[in-house]
């Protein structure tokens, strides 16, 4: 299959690694990269993990044009307000007929009902495993193997970052030797603060309830609180009572309304939720046929978030 990739970043150039690694049981090929500070790389063969860009295309739907992609990878950085552009990129996509996968949360945090409806009706598919945990199957998960069952809730540690700087801080140090250590690791967003007040969790309690609870929300309709007034004496306080800091995320249903929020939360240290260490997390989905079902990452990177990409391309293959 013939790919097409808007944006070449960290995770972009892990999945061309990943895709070189297995290219003789799954020979998909890049025909075709558009960024917005190199430009634009296009060849029919296949272009190497070191393409040269030339000028950029004058849109994306003129790249979408020449590239003559039959899946679009949607790569580009989040736009915490609005989901804008890869909104737009996704319906440029749709509108020629290409199958789409993205790991850009903003499309299925903010517009994920109309997204799979207008995918439905131009006859392509619309993957997005690799949003929310890093490539760790949750949304495959329900798809695949759990015929017949209704999502009633869930609660999750979701940002591998708020996990990190919380453990940082709970062995003495401060909040800005926390984010220092994400950003050695890799995690942290160009601003450290969106996962810090809380946006990251936010948007991806948005994305876990519109896919999985047809809840038609945005990010700013999660009562979100973050992590910014933890302290590590506050932390060592709670851990001297046998408790714990955690950012969490909550949805669940109250009086027929779906309740979403995200708070730093004192829980019980052998909880769950709590016992995630460094930067893994974790999902626990409320089911009405299989009761509660977990899910865990540990210590996630890069690569997998890549392979959540890869993961969804092979799926689309397979579907077609």
């Amino acid at each position: 299959m013939r790919l097409a990739l808007l944006g070449y970043g960290n995770v972009a150039r892990a999945f061309a690694h990943l895709l070189e690694k297995k290219h003789s049981a799954y020979p998909f090929r890049i025909v075709g990269i558009h960024t917005a500070t190199r430009g634009t790389a296009y060849n029919p063969a296949g272009l190497p993990l070191e393409p040269r860009f030339d000028p950029a295309a004058a849109t994306v739907e003129e790249f979408l044009d020449r590239s003559a992609a039959e899946v679009v990878l949607e790569l580009t950085t989040l736009n915490p307000e609005s989901g804008e552009p890869a909104i737009s990129h996704i319906r440029a996509a749709f509108s020629r007929g290409m199958h789409v996968i993205t790991a850009n949360k903003g499309p299925v945090a903010f517009a994920y009902r109309d997204l799979i409806r207008e995918a439905k009706l131009a006859g392509v598919e619309f993957r997005h495993e690799a949003v929310t945990m890093d490539g760790t199957p949750v949304y495959s998960l329900v798809r695949n193997n759990l015929p017949g069952v209704k999502i009633l809730g869930f609660a999750g540690t979701l940002t591998s970052t708020a996990q990190l700087i919380l453990q940082t801080m709970r062995e003495g140090k401060s909040l800005e030797q926390g984010i220092e250590q994400a950003r050695s690791f890799g995690l942290a967003e160009a601003d450290p603060w969106f996962d810090i007040d809380g946006w990251d969790s936010a948007c991806k309690t948005a994305a876990l309830a519109n896919v999985l609870m047809d809840a038609g929300v945005t990010p700013q309709d999660v009562d979100r609180k973050g992590i910014g007034r933890m302290t590590p004496d506050k932390l060592a306080e709670v851990e001297s009572k046998g408790k714990r800091v955690v950012l969490v995320s909550r949805a669940r249903r109250v009086d027929g309304r779906l309740k979403l929020r995200v708070r730093a939360e004192v829980l019980d240290r052998d909880d769950m939720l709590a016992a995630a260490r460094g930067s893994s997390t974790a999902v626990l989905l409320e089911t009405d046929l299989m009761g509660q079902v977990a899910v865990f990452s540990m210590n996630p990177t890069v690569e997998q978030t890549a392979y959540g990409v890869f993961a969804d391309l092979v799926d689309i293959a397979r579907s077609l």
